[in-house]
């Protein structure tokens, strides 16, 4: 009998031993509030060949209770580790958008969930991890670590591509915010300095008929530094991307308009989901005053047709932007920043291009961002966020832009 309990006992501590190497963690973030969005930009348009010429411009203005989240987009997580000795453990997350105010609870037309980031990995102690999943890029990463309004959802920043419900055509191409079928690696900190990278795989080649058939692959790569000395951080990053999606009848890409800002328009949601290439980098850095901290930021990215890289558009944008307690309970930021949209297009005839200087187009683009929370505890904060953005006119399109404001309560759990 005393050993029959004393088996028991032993048995019951192997166990709870064992439940303490494995943890899971239940996160996410209520962000609510009322929102305010006036935007100017094209009403309808004509298309005439390779080159989209806007013919009329209205004005648009909405207001709405709206649980996309101002400050943050709402989400609901779960990440956890389990330790299997020898300095090694596994790790992983899943990660939803969460809309509150939203019959679908998150966002999805399709009422199923939104994903925003789900993986599994494995992590050894002194060389780094790797993962496979859906999973964050390396200038989404870096801009993070470097954006003075924290990457909230409202019009005025010129680096972070904001939610599309803000109707900001300037800044949603701004840059690939995640990768599917993505694997990533990523170093520990040594001397201050931590490498990341990711490789995006998702190719199928199928038979080609008469009208049907060919390659449907999607790659993309990239790799991001983070460097931090005392107070400073630095980061530098790079993603590219390749899709090609044709068959035999389809031997040239669509030529793409010249206008800059219909152009940012015309791109698709996916990021991969046509042929086109797409090459980005980014530059950010942050230094800590103590009083206050301040931010700085350069992005380019250039999106060009796979069949004719004669067909593109480039944006590029510097932005810097202050952040700072003053008082222990309300903290404010401001950021402003400018760029400039170069689009072309190449008229497709028998496999040749005949370019001219009415099928290229340049606009210049601004924007500024202040903002303001109060704290009532670690966790939970009620805020204020006004954004602007202007898109000046060209040979092509008349003068655009927006604005927006929020204001509401933010809970993170």
């Amino acid at each position: 009998m005393k050993k029959s309990l004393l088996a028991v006992a032993a048995i019951g501590a192997f166990a709870s031993a064992a439940q303490a190497q494995s943890s899971v963690t239940v996160y996410g973030i209520l962000d609510v509030g009322f929102q305010g969005v006036t935007t100017r930009g094209a009403a309808s348009s004509s298309t005439s060949t390779a080159v989209q010429n806007p013919v009329a411009y209205g004005k648009a203005n909405q207001t709405r209770f709206s649980g996309e989240g101002s400050e943050q987009t709402s989400r609901l997580g779960f990440k956890g580790n389990e330790d299997l000795g020898g300095g090694t453990s596994a790790f992983f997350t899943v990660e939803f958008a969460l809309n509150p105010t939203d019959a679908t609870l998150s966002g999805s037309t399709g009422n199923g969930l939104a994903n925003r980031q789900s993986f599994v990995g494995l992590k050894k102690n002194g060389l780094g991890q790797a993962a496979i999943g859906t999973q964050y890029t390396p200038i989404h990463l870096a801009v993070g670590r470097t954006d003075p309004g924290q990457q909230n959802n409202m019009l005025g920043n010129v680096i972070y591509a904001t939610n599309a419900s803000q109707g900001s055509g300037q800044t949603a191409t701004s840059y690939t915010v995640r990768y599917t079928n993505a694997l990533t690696l990523q170093s520990e900190r040594i001397a201050g300095a931590q490498l990341y990278a990711i490789y995006n795989n998702n190719n199928t080649d199928a038979n080609q008929t008469a009208s049907a058939g060919g390659s449907t692959n999607n790659n993309a790569y990239g790799a991001g530094l983070n460097y931090v000395w005392n107070k400073l951080n630095v980061d530098a990053a790079f993603q590219s991307s390749q899709s090609t999606n044709w068959g035999v009848q389809q031997t040239t890409g669509a030529a793409l308009p010249a206008s800059a800002s219909s152009l940012v328009a015309n791109l698709p949601a996916n990021p991969l989901g046509s042929a086109i290439n797409m090459a980005q980098q980014y530059y950010g850095a942050t230094y800590d005053f103590g009083i206050l901290k301040a931010y700085a930021g350069y992005i380019s990215a250039k999106y060009a047709v796979q069949a004719n890289s004669n067909t593109f558009i480039e944006r590029t944008a510097q932005q810097i932007g202050v952040r700072s307690f003053v008082t222990p309970t309300i903290e404010t930021w401001a950021s402003a920043g400018t760029g400039r949209f170069s689009g072309q297009t190449a008229a497709q005839t028998a496999g040749t291009s005949a370019l001219g200087t009415a099928n290229k187009a340049t606009q210049n683009f601004t924007g500024y961002q202040l903002g303001a929370n109060y704290w009532l505890s670690k966790r939970t904060n009620m805020y204020a966020i006004f954004g602007s953005t202007q898109v000046s006119s060209s040979s092509v399109a008349v003068s655009e832009g927006g604005s927006s404001y929020g204001v509401g309560v933010r809970h993170t759990f």
